[in-house]
């Protein structure tokens, strides 16, 4: 059973950072993409980031140089490091995984549950 665990999440003042991981366990293959969600109350969920096997990194328009994702060589751990974080950021952060390469932000196999980043102004 494909599983995809987060960490990281928290409340933190406008203008701070967080540090977002994600760890995969029971695909023996791959993934070849991995990347972030969120959820904003009350909007649809949205692409954040996505990293491929290659290299590649894609990033949401909202993202303007702000946040990072990094993931480790065997791609089962993922990592969302987000600076200068606004109230508008708040939301709920997933990690996900796609066995073939992503082209897009938000088209995944697998999800995680999610955890809340919440941003005070």
């Amino acid at each position: 059973q494909v599983q995809l665990m987060e960490s990281g999440g928290g409340a933190v003042q406008a203008g701070g950072s967080l540090k977002l991981s994600c760890v995969l366990s029971g695909l023996t293959h791959g993934p070849q993409c991995m990347g972030w969600l969120r959820q904003i109350p009350g909007k649809a969920r949205e692409g954040v980031a996505i990293a491929n096997s290659d290299g590649s990194t894609r990033y949401a328009d909202f993202v303007q140089g702000r946040f990072t994702i990094s993931r480790d060589i065997d791609m089962k751990t993922l990592y969302l490091e987000m600076n200068s974080l606004k109230p508008d950021d708040t939301a709920i952060y997933y990690c996900a995984a796609q066995r073939t390469f992503c082209f897009n932000l938000w088209s995944f196999d697998y999800r995680g549950q999610g955890t809340q980043v919440a941003v005070s102004s």
